[in-house]
């Protein structure tokens, strides 16, 4: 990352560091101190959407991981957060468990079918292991389906709200700050991992899988360790979902979920963290203005066009953005920021 003129690092250690400036450090804490005292002056309809778009945030990370980083192409990953989602269900509705316990056990075991759908990535790339991860998805909704006993199947399942020292969650206020907190976490966590050997292992793969063996990467376990961290990512984030909805049901994750992280991914950037927010960011709040524009627009336009627009503007703007930004918005704020440095002499 580029530094203000004058600016040198003079250890290795400043030089990994994700924050080497002054300003970058007010800039983190002006912008925390704004997210967490939001419930002040944010109605419940605003925090609503910002929960969701941290629980959206979390689940694109480990998306990006698994397929910006390594260039693993996955369209299974609504499946697996209804693994993790389920598996906090069950853990809290069924065996009384705390959500606390219940939590790391969700993300254990996505993590866990994650590695199991992720043994084909060992002999099928691209298009196959693509329709290998939407199979992958399916399954685990037709198990979710026949295990009515313990799952609920299609009437879904009651699930109670965290409890933290006998305090309940009940407030869109109270679940903010649980999931703005272990999203901020999910963030700093992703950052980090592409930074060490396995997150470096990673982008060999991604850009040559054949020169990556070469060089002596074990293709074998640095792709199932992707699959692993990807669904553990996505297994926090529907735990969090169905513990905010307080309920447990396989419509929650559809099929079509899957495709728009992938293209939130597409908008916010392969391969980068922030790319990761940014996409998720955008493609929400692009829902919310449909659904504010939408019912002007049903008195103009054919009501039927009008339903569909939410539909149509992600399509369209995951296609504006595939031909005229195909590194996505994160490639472009880096490109603004070497801007603002190297003026008046950018180029």
């Amino acid at each position: 990352m580029g530094l203000p003129c004058g600016t040198f690092n003079q250890s290795y250690a400043q030089d990994m560091a994700i924050l080497r400036t002054r300003a970058q450090w007010v800039i983190l804490f002006a912008f925390l101190a704004f997210l967490f005292t939001s419930p002040l002056y944010f109605s419940d309809r605003v925090l609503t959407i910002l929960t969701i778009i941290g629980i959206t945030t979390i689940a694109v990370h480990g998306l990006n991981i698994l397929t910006g980083y390594c260039g693993q192409i996955s369209l299974g990953h609504a499946g697996f957060m209804a693994v993790g989602a389920y598996t906090s269900g069950v853990f809290c509705a069924k065996l009384g468990w705390s959500f606390w316990a219940a939590l790391p056990c969700a993300a254990l075991a996505a993590g866990m079918v994650g590695l199991i759908f992720g043994l084909p990535s060992l002999r099928v790339k691209g298009f196959y292991l693509i329709m290998a991860t939407i199979a992958a998805h399916f399954i685990i909704m037709w198990f979710i389906l026949q295990f009515r006993d313990v799952t609920g199947g299609a009437d879904g399942l009651a699930v109670p709200r965290p409890e933290i020292f006998g305090f309940v969650l009940k407030s869109k206020a109270s679940y903010f700050y649980l999931v703005m907190i272990i999203a901020c976490l999910a963030t700093f966590l992703a950052k980090n991992i592409v930074r060490t050997r396995a997150g470096r292992a990673f982008v060999a793969i991604r850009d040559n899988d054949l020169a990556a063996e070469v060089m002596g990467i074990n293709l074998w376990a640095y792709k199932l360790l992707a699959f692993f961290i990807g669904c553990v990512f996505a297994g926090v984030a529907g735990s969090l979902l169905v513990h905010y909805i307080a309920f447990a049901s396989v419509d929650q994750f559809p099929f079509m979920n899957s495709v728009w992280y992938l293209g939130m991914l597409i908008v916010g950037g392969m391969g980068s963290t922030a790319g990761a927010i940014f996409g998720a960011v955008s493609l929400k709040l692009l829902d919310e203005l449909v659904t504010i524009v939408g019912p002007i627009l049903s008195a103009v336009v054919v009501p039927q066009a009008a339903a569909s627009l939410s539909l149509i503007m992600r399509g369209l703007v995951i296609i504006i953005f595939l031909i005229f930004e195909p590194r996505g918005l994160g490639h472009r704020w880096e490109l603004i920021k070497a801007y603002y440095r190297l003026w008046p002499f950018s180029h």
